[in-house]
């Protein structure tokens, strides 16, 4: 996958660079990763401050309090360079980073807990695995090929767990993931469980690969 942050740099130097700037420049920096190296696009999105978790929309009554889109913020599209995310998050500062899903990749989420755990397992089986999500309210999102949010029943019944009390969902087109570092909802900063690499960020497994996994271990933590 090609890229360019401000011009042609290698990856090396790209992260050292995040490394050394602070501030609204290192949040810059780690948006051109995900435009410029992963290839996801990116969207400003609100914020909310603990404990009231007012969001920073402005409405009282806001059903998604700093974890939605802000009103009319563009889309900055997967290959923008560093100077062009600039431009663009300089018109949002202290902006949420959140990735639109049903592009890309769609989610599979499930508890924590049950991401850990199904996490190692299936490393160990060595299946194919893209990033990985932990949020401030304890779910981990597992990024999949997109499509997995409406194969999600059919899938779910061929594998025998249709009937399963399951605390597992799917997530795709019209939804977002709060990316790190920013913030979810007011309840704390989110984080990688497992980080984008450059062989499944912008081509994550097929769902099916891994729901067995997912819902078996998420059938044992509800028993």
């Amino acid at each position: 996958m090609g890229f360019t942050i401000g011009g042609s740099r290698s990856t090396k130097e790209f992260r050292s660079g995040t490394r050394r700037r602070g501030g609204r420049t290192s949040e810059c920096t780690t948006v051109a990763e995900y435009t410029g190296l992963w290839g996801w696009d990116v969207v400003p999105g609100a914020r909310a401050a603990a404990p009231a978790r007012d969001c920073s929309c402005g409405d009282p009554k806001c059903p998604a309090p700093g974890a939605h889109p802000l009103p009319f913020a563009p889309t900055v599209p997967a290959g923008a360079t560093l100077d062009e995310v600039t431009e663009a998050w300089s018109e949002y500062p202290g902006a949420a980073v959140l990735l639109p899903v049903g592009r890309v990749f769609d989610v599979i989420e499930v508890s924590e807990e049950a991401g850990r755990r199904a996490l190692v397992r299936l490393e160990r089986m060595g299946l194919p695995l893209g990033p990985v999500v932990v949020t401030a309210d304890g779910r981990a999102q597992f990024f999949v090929a997109p499509g997995a949010a409406a194969e999600l029943p059919q899938l779910l019944y061929r594998m025998g767990w249709d009937d399963a009390d399951l605390d597992l969902r799917a997530l795709g087109r019209g939804a977002f993931v709060t990316a790190p570092p920013s913030g979810r909802a007011g309840l704390g900063q989110v984080g990688w469980l497992r980080p984008p690499a450059l062989d499944s960020a912008g081509g994550p497994p097929q769902a099916r690969l891994l729901l067995g996994t997912l819902a078996y271990i998420c059938h044992r933590f509800r028993r």
